[in-house]
């Protein structure tokens, strides 16, 4: 009874809680965009439900959407959003909400006339869906003269945009079987091409062509994800990749784009500052591509979006650079990048709501890589017929030259051959000498000078790779922090050499201490450092720490030392006491100084 009370006065305040403009269905209307009819109400707290959206505090606070376009766009927000309209029927029938955004996470469409709820996004199986679709499609049915308000709560880690479409059911179906074969058409396309290139690098062996092929399938991942195509048909039973696809695919896109653009202009030969920039977006690209990996998504669907409107910028410059310079291909490449870049940045600034969302900046990509694709083919035939006329060239110089010669190579073979061992041999003891001053160089600036123990810089690139091997086999990792008592009294007293020799005494007694997979670091001057992998539990630690005192003591008693010279020890571990090199440090160095302040020549473990 109870129940039935409360959803009867859901359905009282529904209707006086009504949207501003009402959608007007009159006889013949087929669609109706709703942008100009949502009123929008801001949920930070993500705290609210229907009751208290209704709630007249609350119905009284919704105000008018803030379109981008022809839909309603929040950008990247944190916030959740309840939005709302009222239709006013008049004529009877079965219509389709279509919610034309598939990246969205969560969207929940209320219909209190009817009592239904129906909960959807990309985070969701799809088949949880109320109707199959690559768009989000809910049913309301519709009765002349009565008028329903429609609330909709919806959260997205990625671009917020709700395009809102009222369709009648038979309209809707007419126009969506065009959608899906201009898309058919154009992942058609996109197959072929990608083929076709991948059949030229397999003859060709030209890296070109494996760049160019990498970058369409990428590019075909982030289409498919952020046209709904993939979560219908792809990974329909995979949210959690459906999630994430949109950017890490768009990601890859860039970094491949970005090796491409090296590879096809050669921009390390021609233009190294550009070079540089390039490659340097394109570590951007890759980190955004693993981003949702290890930080949150929102982040790295920000950085792909800001990484896509940068490389734009900076692809067309180097084009436009080559063309100057008269490079094979330049000009088709510098169309072909204009276009699909052109489209790539309208869609970054659309997601960043810089951009109003429409037909155009919603499907600029789609046509500008379709575009892209068949000028870059042009550009890649038309640099193998460079190439193929500058090797014709070539051969015929070299035959020229090579008949010239011929005499004079005779008389001078066995000459040659001479120069040519003892240059060969002069260029094996350079190489033996760059290498050898190479892993000098290289231990110099990871171990310190005076115990050969890693230093700080090698500590921070290790400890990067311990946590991320700990957490996937979900082991703990141990950082002791050792700092030694009563050492600025033996320097003090008895000079720094016999404080050095100490240094080194006690660096042997530490790595006597651990295993050979374990990490010794010296941090400077009399604190030292132990990494601890492969770990099964906390008391490891303490064992370990046990061990090094003892052995610390051994040390101060076999150089017949004056003073005694103890540590102090403290201990943090991974995951428990952090999650990054910093906190782990700084949590064992809180440690160490509870143990200095408990009396020194002992341990302390965070709690």
């Amino acid at each position: 009874m109870l129940s039935a009370l409360r959803f009867l006065l859901l359905l009282v305040l529904a209707a006086v809680a009504r949207a501003g403009p009402a959608v007007a269905l009159e006889p013949g209307t087929l669609s109706a965009k709703l942008a100009d009819h949502v009123e929008v109400l801001a949920d930070p707290g993500h705290a609210f439900d229907l009751e208290e959206v209704i709630a007249p505090s609350n119905a009284a606070r919704f105000a008018p959407a803030a379109r981008g376009g022809n839909d309603v766009n929040f950008g990247y927000s944190k916030n959740t959003y309840w939005l709302r309209f009222t239709i006013e029927p008049r004529t009877s029938g079965r219509w389709l909400l279509d919610v034309g955004f598939p990246s969205l996470d969560s969207i929940t469409v209320y219909l209190p006339a009817a009592g239904k709820r129906y909960h959807m996004g990309d985070t969701l199986p799809f088949a949880e869906r109320p109707l199959p679709n690559r768009n989000f499609l809910v049913p309301v049915d519709l009765r002349a003269g009565q008028p329903q308000t429609v609330y909709l709560r919806v959260e997205s880690e990625g671009s917020l945009t709700v395009p809102l479409t009222l369709w009648e059911a038979e309209a809707f179906r007419n126009h969506d079987q065009d959608r899906y074969a201009m898309l058919a058409l154009y992942y058609g396309m996109l197959l072929a091409l990608g083929l076709y290139n991948l059949l030229l690098y397999l003859s060709l062996r030209d890296r070109n062509y494996l760049a160019y092929v990498a970058f369409a399938a990428s590019m075909a991942v982030g289409q498919l994800s952020l046209n709904g195509l993939g979560n219908q048909y792809l990974w329909p039973a995979f949210p959690a990749w459906g999630n994430v696809a949109l950017t890490s695919g768009f990601a890859a896109t860039g970094f491949f784009g970005a090796l491409f653009t090296r590879l096809f202009l050669a921009t390390r030969r021609h233009t190294p500052k550009l070079d540089t920039l390039i490659v340097a977006l394109a570590a951007g690209f890759a980190i955004a591509a693993f981003g949702p990996a290890f930080m949150p998504y929102r982040w790295a669907a920000i950085l792909t979006s800001l990484l896509g409107a940068s490389f734009a910028v900076v692809a067309e410059v180097a084009a436009i650079r080559c063309l100057i310079r008269q490079q094979p291909g330049a000009r088709y490449f510098l169309l072909a990048w204009t276009l699909l870049l052109a489209g790539v940045a309208m869609m970054a600034l659309r997601n960043l709501g810089w951009l109003p969302t429409n037909a155009l900046t919603s499907h600029a990509m789609q046509v500008g890589s379709a575009l892209e694709m068949l000028l870059l083919s042009f550009a890649l035939a038309d640099r193998i017929q460079t190439a193929h006329s500058e090797k014709e060239q070539a051969q015929a110089e070299a035959i020229a030259t090579k008949e010239t010669m011929l005499d004079v190579l005779r008389q001078h073979e066995q000459e040659l051959e001479a120069r040519v061992a003892e240059r060969t041999r002069e260029l094996a003891r350079a190489n033996a000498r760059l290498t050898a001053s190479e892993n000098k160089l290289s231990h110099l600036a990871h171990h310190d000078p005076l115990t050969g123990l890693a230093n700080r810089l090698l500590l921070h690139e290790r400890l990067a790779s311990a946590m991320l091997r700990a957490q996937r086999s979900g082991e703990m990792l141990g950082v002791l922090l050792i700092d030694l008592d009563g050492f600025k009294p033996v320097n003090d007293r008895f000079g720094h050499d016999t404080g050095d020799k100490l240094l080194i005494a006690v660096a042997g007694a530490l790595k006597a201490s651990v295993r050979d997979t374990d990490t010794v670091v010296r941090l400077g001057g009399d604190e030292f450092v132990l990494l601890l992998e492969a770990l099964h539990s906390a008391d490891d630690a303490g064992r370990v720490a046990d061990k090094l005192l003892a052995n610390l003591r051994r040390v101060s008693a076999a150089l017949d030392c004056p003073l005694a010279i103890s540590a102090s020890v403290g201990i943090a571990l991974y995951p428990t006491h952090g999650l990054d090199a910093p906190t782990l440090l700084q949590q064992a160095d809180v440690a160490m100084y509870r143990a200095k302040e408990a009396g020194r020549d002992r341990w302390c473990r965070q709690p």
